[in-house]
């Protein structure tokens, strides 16, 4: 069953492309989407193409109804959790205002029973326009989400405000909006991404870790209302409101880690910390020869294993990565590292990919999270962490 459910209006204009980008978007991170299209936006982009993306038929007419009673327009307002015009164009902007229904996308939101948002999309001198300047003063005193416009050089050369969201920070949006704040007021520590340990000044020894599920745990944590700490080797597209600490190898994070624990509530290590550093990181280059090196190594800090034993009454989260006896192995980590749970999968199925299969662990309970992607799988595990960290007060 899809997460949301979600009408994505497109009128016309050049950036009806990025709707098309935040249609995979939706659908990708399991929402149900509705694509209604205006006449106008037809001649930029075809219904065929939002069809093959959704999965569904696109609307585009008031006349052509596959409601029994002909009343598409009262039908597809009902039982949908957001309407998002994206683009939204300085016309539809003003026929929002004035309430005008005289056609489809028009008409469903005159008659929604839920929230609705614009995402505007205007030559900088129509988006200053005083007209549109009342229009869009009105619209949010009737209690429309706006997100954007951005501002940048536009399709007709001019430069200013009046670009439509990229559909990548649309998707933020849209995913912020609908989210319940169900870890609202919570402070979470999570760590993510591979570290690498210097060999000498060029060489590391490191692992296939991408950081992403710890990016879509981070993101989706403040989505939930989570204030976010995350400490990582990677440079990703972090949600603005996440504060994001980079560090590099296992020594750096285990500062970083021992510098911000105090006072959180959560910690949640999703990093791929290198469990042996070279023992001697050589100066410069170490040169090619033809005879072989040995290269000594040491075991770094367990990070996770500290804050686990520690007396610290943080919330405690680890990750077991196995490449056999997946729930066995995950449980005595559990045990021996003192955590309150414990998300476990093979590595074949996760590190790397975009998709993952999880297991996520107690004391006395396993439960199965199906493949999924790691957005779908970070709002089962944070579902879980909040259902503990509530029912234990």
């Amino acid at each position: 069953m899809a997460s949301h459910k979600i009408i994505l209006g497109v009128t016309g204009g050049i950036a009806a492309y990025k709707a098309a980008e935040l249609t995979r978007l939706l659908v990708k991170n399991d929402f149900d989407v509705q694509v209604v299209m205006t006449e106008s936006a037809c001649h930029f982009i075809t219904p065929l193409t939002f069809q093959a993306l959704s999965g569904k038929e696109v609307l585009t007419s008031l006349w052509k109804s596959n409601a029994s009673n002909g009343m598409s327009h009262i039908e597809l307002s009902r039982n949908y959790d957001l309407i998002i015009i994206a683009p939204a164009s300085a016309n539809f902007l003003a026929k929002l205002t004035h309430g005008l229904a005289d056609d489809l996308l028009s008409s469903l939101c005159l008659a929604r029973t839920c929230p609705i948002a614009v995402a505007p999309a205007m030559n900088v001198h129509m988006w200053t326009n005083e007209a549109t300047q009342r229009n869009v003063s009105q619209l949010k005193k009737d209690g429309v989400l706006f997100f954007g416009p951005d501002s940048g050089e536009q399709a007709c050369g001019d430069i200013g405000l009046g670009r439509m969201t990229d559909a990548e920070e649309l998707f933020k949006s849209i995913q912020n909006h609908l989210t319940p704040k169900i870890l609202n007021n919570k402070k979470l520590l999570i760590t993510s991404g591979g570290t690498i340990e210097m060999i000498d000044d060029v060489r590391g020894i490191t692992n296939l870790s991408s950081g992403n599920m710890g990016f879509a745990i981070a993101n989706t944590a403040a989505s939930m209302g989570a204030s976010v700490t995350l400490i990582t080797s990677t440079h990703q597209n972090f949600s603005e409101n996440i504060k994001v600490i980079h560090t590099s190898d296992a020594h750096s994070m285990h500062q970083a880690v021992l510098e911000h624990i105090n006072n959180q509530d959560v910690f949640i290590s999703v990093a791929a910390v290198s469990d042996y550093k070279p023992k001697e990181k050589f100066k410069g280059k170490l040169k090619k020869s033809d005879s072989d090196m040995t290269l000594q190594l040491t075991p770094t800090i367990d990070i996770l294993k500290e804050i686990g034993l520690s007396k610290n009454k943080i919330f405690k989260v680890g990750f077991a990565a196995e490449n056999e006896n997946l729930i066995e192995n995950a449980q005595k980590k559990l045990k021996a590292k003192n955590l309150d749970l414990i998300v476990a999968n093979l590595i074949h199925e996760s590190m790397g990919l975009e998709d993952t299969k999880i297991s996520i662990i107690d004391k006395n309970n396993v439960i199965d999270v199906p493949k999924s992607n790691k957005i779908v799988a970070a709002k089962a595990i944070l579902k879980e962490i909040a259902h503990r960290i509530h029912s234990d007060k």
